[in-house]
Formats: C-alpha cells, sequence, structure tokens
C-alpha cells in the first residue's frame, strides 16, 4: 500500500463543495471516481480543507492510498485524462509516509476573497469573483481588519451548520488592498470555522461602504450571535491558496 500526496486545483462552480455527497457533484467524489477507474479500488480521497459550494482552489493537498504501484508522473496524467472535461486537475503528486494525513498534519491554511468593485456586469469573471458596484474604501476595510486578527471566539463569523468543536479560532494574518477595480481579501489561520472567511468579507464590505464602522465590527465580534453577522459574502470570489505544513 503507498500513498500519496498530491496538489489539486479546481474552478468550484459546477460542484455543490469539495465533500462527497450522494446526489450532487462534489470535487472529492470526482477525484476518487476517476481513481476507482483507474485502480480498479475504492478510493477515499482526504482533503486538507472543506470547500463549500461555489467556492475554488489553487492548491487544495489531498491524499489516498493505492495498492497498486504507479510511476507518479503516469498517476497524475491518468487522473487528470479522467478528469476530464470536469474543471479539476492534479498539479503535482508524489510518495509520503504511511502517517501522513493532509487534514490532521496541516498547520495552516490560506484563503483569498477576491471582490470587483465597479459598475459594470461581470462578464467572463462570473462566478469567479463578487462585483460590488458602491465604491469601497479598502484602507478602511484593511484598517478595521486589524481587530480580527489574533484569538477570538467567532461565534457571530460562523455558519450555524458549522461542526467545529469551538469558535475560537487564531488568525494569523488578514489584509486588504486595492489593485485596480479588484480589492483582494488575504488571510491565513491554522484553521477556520464554516463560513468565516465569507462572513468577515461581508462585514468588511459594509465597512468599505461606510455602513459599518470599525466599533461596528468590534461589536459584532464581541457579540458572539450569529444574528449580529451584518452579511455572509457570496463564495465566488473565495479561493483556497494553499496548505502548510511541518517542514522534516
Amino acid at each position: 500500500m503507498t500513498r500519496f500526496r498530491v496538489t489539486i486545483e479546481y474552478d468550484g462552480r459546477p460542484f455543490a463543495g469539495w465533500q462527497r455527497q450522494e446526489n450532487s457533484p462534489s470535487v472529492q467524489g470526482r477525484i476518487e471516481a476517476a481513481l476507482r477507474a483507474i485502480s480498479g479500488e475504492a478510493i477515499s480521497v482526504h482533503g486538507a480543507g472543506r470547500t463549500d459550494a461555489g467556492v475554488h482552489a489553487q492548491a487544495m493537498v489531498a491524499h489516498f492510498d493505492l495498492e497498486k504501484k504507479f510511476n507518479t508522473f503516469r498517476l497524475i496524467e491518468a487522473i487528470n485524462a479522467m478528469l476530464r472535461p470536469a474543471p479539476v486537475a492534479v498539479l503535482d503528486c508524489c510518495e509520503v509516509a504511511p502517517d501522513f494525513h493532509a487534514r490532521f498534519n496541516c498547520i495552516g491554511r490560506s484563503y483569498r476573497y477576491r471582490i470587483i468593485n465597479r459598475r459594470a456586469p461581470l462578464t467572463w469573471q462570473r462566478g469567479l469573483a463578487w462585483r460590488v458596484p458602491a465604491a469601497l474604501d479598502s484602507d478602511a476595510m484593511n484598517k478595521a481588519a486589524q481587530l480580527l486578527v489574533g484569538k477570538h471566539d467567532f461565534t457571530t463569523f460562523r455558519s450555524t451548520a458549522c461542526q467545529s468543536a469551538s469558535p475560537v479560532k487564531t488568525i494569523d494574518y488578514l489584509s486588504v488592498r486595492r489593485d485596480g477595480d479588484d480589492i483582494i481579501i488575504e488571510t491565513a489561520a491554522r484553521s477556520f470555522l464554516h463560513h468565516q472567511v465569507r462572513s468577515i468579507t461581508g462585514c468588511l464590505k459594509l465597512v468599505g461602504q461606510g455602513r459599518w464602522t470599525e466599533a461596528d465590527l468590534a461589536a459584532a465580534l464581541e457579540a458572539r450571535d450569529r444574528t449580529k453577522l451584518g452579511l455572509n459574502a457570496p463564495p465566488d470570489g473565495l479561493t483556497f491558496v494553499e496548505a502548510l505544513y511541518p517542514t522534516i
């Protein structure tokens, strides 16, 4: 039995999320089906994170076990051939120790959220970003965002369906910057709650519009009450960027 670690890129628009589902297409399900077709084995793929419907990934890390021997290059080629035409691709593959676990060994995850701040509707970028027509002050958003850095109870920014044992998380990094019409929100932490990044983004958007102040954001955090959330951003602009692991 050989354990493989893979790095995966995908467009989340056609999928109900990463996690396997009985009656809806998922990224995990498509990869497992491809591996079954290649190997004839019942395969379980374990990812570093569980992205929601419509959320994308630039470099999701996952692992799986195979009894048959495979050259990693040929395995990548075979998986990608079987995945077509789904917008999922394996970028890298390597053999790892039998105790490696993509989720439990992960020590850091990062996300990027992209807002396009313009009046004109989106065309080819629809589903890849959140269009906000009202003018946004990215500097005000970034300043307010720093209130959320560090260890906090993020109950207000947590989905009611979240299965995490605790609402307490530590955000290591959170920034907002403008590049033309693009407003880029980047964040990193060991782990995130369900909808946490989207909920933070929605509230920062209210700050950027001048509808919320820093004090309003602080009050929402302090309330520890989901009903005090100002806005939950759509999944369109959210991308899982990277998973970090201890170096050997």
